[in-house]
């Protein structure tokens, strides 16, 4: 705790250095250290690597993303925050009005092991910019890759430490919560967002909540079989599934789901988990995962659901073979819970409005993903969709996009990070005010002429009655 403390008492003075810097101080800074992690990108890969277990290109590719949400947030900040002037209105005619965005202060970010790079620069990118220091907590499963981010801050921006990290477990991230930052940023299982949310409760402390998905993905009949297959398999077995917005659950039309089904089963039966470079996907993170697919699967299998590909056979710690199930009743914890590890679904549907119902009818809304060969009508599908974003012809389109915001809905969360509404997500907007000349109609006065009043209230009804 005391270690925390201190740590936030030292970014809340770095947080008043940075927020009085101009926005073209602020970008200059972002930016030499985004040519560093970019510069260095192998380097922090092979960390990556070495506390997840994924493959050196995925942890490459997870870095080009995060670095590319570092340079857009970088180079947007000052257009969307800056101040502006918006419209006074009848009413307040007599008034100029703007719109201000100030820094909140100090962010606290908890950071997830799955993308411990991508998801919490997610938040440190979008909140450096916007004028805040940052206090990350990495995962207790990544914290070399955290330390590693924030040596790479301190030794390409001199000045006071506007981003720290503060390793360690549970207890940690509780004692940040309780340090008096003006904001926390958490990414992980609704269950552990649930614990963040009461701590913050204790201080009025805002919350941007990350709580992972069940996301589901449909295949209408008019859709490439071969294109949403390979999708399908990126989503569900890249990263070893271990992925918020990947694919768990399939829904396909009842016409084309064996042919899809058997393009994927053919897929699947081709991966090999592995640790070497050239691996499709690694080992499962944390050692408790691999026993959650396992219980996913015998449970989906005893429900009456079949394995085309793989079984509970598939578990072999700290790898998970990939597994391909269909038929599995929509109360399975298959269909319900977050698995986070190379298992999917995909159930037959009569029609895309049941898919819809279906993909809807969970706690979690996160993302989705649509394939289908009519663009208008999938645009019309993911409008129906209970997802905080949606990719149409491929999955996680989104992620690679930094002007979309991202986030739930549900046991995924609430607020947003990436993009404007990310920027914004980690300000404080202050309405401002001041009168240009007396009012012609003086009716906000404790000394209102009756006759004044009458006048405004027939200019109302004409503009508002008629």
């Amino acid at each position: 705790m005391t270690d925390v403390t201190a740590t936030v008492t030292l970014a809340r003075e770095a947080a008043a250095w940075w927020a009085g810097r101009e926005f073209t101080a602020r970008r200059s800074a972002l930016l030499c250290w985004k040519r560093h992690l970019a510069a260095h990108c192998d380097d922090l890969a092979d960390v990556i690597r070495a506390e997840t277990g994924k493959p050196h290109g995925d942890a490459l590719l997870e870095v080009m993303l995060a670095v590319e949400h570092l340079d857009w947030a970088a180079r947007n900040a000052e257009r969307v925050l800056r101040r502006r002037r918006v419209r006074s209105g009848l009413l307040g005619a007599d008034h100029g009005a703007a719109l201000e965005y100030h820094p909140l202060g100090v962010i606290g970010a908890i950071g997830p092991w799955n993308y411990p790079v991508y998801t919490p620069l997610g938040t440190i990118s979008y909140a450096l910019a916007a004028g805040n220091a940052v206090v990350f907590k990495p995962s207790e499963h990544t914290p070399a890759t955290g330390t590693w981010l924030a040596q790479a801050w301190s030794e390409t921006v001199s000045g006071p430490p506007v981003l720290q990290v503060v390793t360690g477990a549970g207890e940690t991230g509780a004692a940040l919560c309780a340090a008096g930052v003006d904001k926390i940023a958490f990414t992980g299982s609704a269950a552990t967002a649930r614990l963040v949310m009461a701590a913050c409760a204790r201080t009025l402390t805002p919350l941007v909540v990350e709580g992972g998905g069940k996301d589901a993905m449909i295949v209408a009949a008019d859709a490439d079989l071969d294109a949403a297959a390979e999708a399908a398999a990126f989503g569900a077995f890249g990263n070893a599934g271990q992925t918020c917005a990947g694919v768990e659950r399939i829904y396909v039309e009842r016409p084309v789901q064996a042919a899809f089904l058997s393009r994927l089963a053919a897929i699947a039966e081709g991966l090999r988990p592995g640790d070497q470079d050239l691996s499709p996907y690694g080992r499962m993170t944390t050692p408790e995962q691999p026993e959650i697919v396992r219980r996913h699967v015998r449970d989906a299998v005893a429900r009456g659901g079949r394995a085309v590909v793989g079984g509970e056979g598939s578990v072999l710690p700290p790898y998970v073979h990939p597994v391909v199930l269909t038929g599995v009743p929509e109360d399975a914890e298959a269909m319900t819970a977050e698995t986070f590890g190379p298992t999917v679904v995909v159930n037959p549907v009569d029609d895309l409005d049941q898919a819809v119902r279906l993909a809807n009818a969970s706690r979690y809304g996160l993302a989705a993903s649509i394939f289908s060969g009519d663009r208008r009508k999938a645009l019309g599908l993911a409008r129906r969709l209970r997802a905080g974003a949606t990719s149409i012809n491929s999955v996680l389109g989104f992620a690679a996009i930094p002007a979309l915001p991202f986030g739930g809905s549900g046991d995924s969360g609430f607020g947003r990070v990436h993009g404007a509404d990310g920027l914004r997500e980690f300000s404080r907007a202050q309405s401002v005010a001041w009168r240009r000349f007396r009012a012609p109609l003086p009716v906000m006065t404790l000394d209102r002429d009756p006759a004044v009043l009458s006048r405004a209230v027939r200019l109302f009804k004409i503009r508002h009655a008629r």
